[in-house]
């Protein structure tokens, strides 16, 4: 059985799209909602290490208030692809292996465009993934919760988990979904975001030369207040550029 792990600030967009979508699914699940209009959680580490703490499932997924799982079939799919992946510290469907693109295939926005470069019909692992959607085996997170000192905001927690699971001897994986985000995947890059991205480039630069986020890349050698300059972002989109072409 999957639980379902939600933290909310708007319960319109929760109904309307996360619980419209669970209630013809074929398969049976766990729901855990964390009302969180009045800023009870001061983290989303925070929010879904309680939810997490509570549930029952073999499988957790934390999934964001404003997705909707297209088919009736999601959750039942999820589960047989992650019964094919023993070794899964984490699954999302969006993530990033290297610089070549997003490989997903959520649909996104006002117009349902792709959210990613790359779509695929079989798991495919990754360095890292991406927030609206993870899946971490329960036995996994009892010995591993999300990491609430580094990611002590709304950002870049599963990257963060992602890349701890591989120390472990873990694997991330992105699979196959058939599911919408509300949002149009724009990331709105603040102090926080940056603030904790510097402590996640910190914690890992001794075990990765390049972090590849679905926003962005970033390495672990260069200071962030260098990678943040103009220069920087353009030579690294031409990288991008060139990796994705080859």
């Amino acid at each position: 059985m999957i639980s379902i792990i939600c933290v909310y600030n708007d319960e319109e967009i929760l109904n309307r799209f996360l619980l419209e979508s669970l209630k013809h699914q074929t398969k049976e699940y766990e729901l855990i909602l964390l009302d969180n209009r009045e800023n009870q959680f001061k983290s989303a580490a925070e929010a879904l290490n309680h939810g997490g703490m509570i549930s029952n499932g073999k499988y957790l997924m934390f999934v964001h208030q404003d997705v909707a799982l297209c088919t009736d079939d999601t959750l039942e799919n999820f589960e047989k692809a992650l019964e094919s992946l023993p070794d899964t510290g984490i699954a999302s469907v969006a993530g990033k292996l290297n610089r070549r693109g997003v490989v997903t295939n959520v649909k996104h926005g006002d117009n349902f465009k792709p959210a990613g470069r790359f779509q695929i019909t079989e798991p495919k692992k990754v360095q890292t993934v991406d927030e609206v959607l993870i899946i971490i085996p329960k036995k996994v997170f009892e010995d591993f919760k999300f990491d609430e000192d580094v990611c002590d905001n709304w950002h870049l927690y599963a990257v963060d988990y992602s890349l701890s699971m591989k120390k472990l001897g873990l694997n991330s994986y992105v699979i196959p979904s058939n599911v919408y985000h509300k949002s149009n995947g724009i990331s709105s890059y603040n102090k926080e975001y940056y603030r904790t991205l510097k402590k996640i480039l910190k914690k890992h630069k001794n075990s990765y030369l390049f972090i590849y986020t679905t926003m962005d890349n970033w390495s672990t050698l260069l200071s962030l207040n260098f990678q943040r300059e103009t220069l920087w972002r353009k030579f690294n989109t031409f990288l991008d550029i060139v990796s994705e072409n080859l």
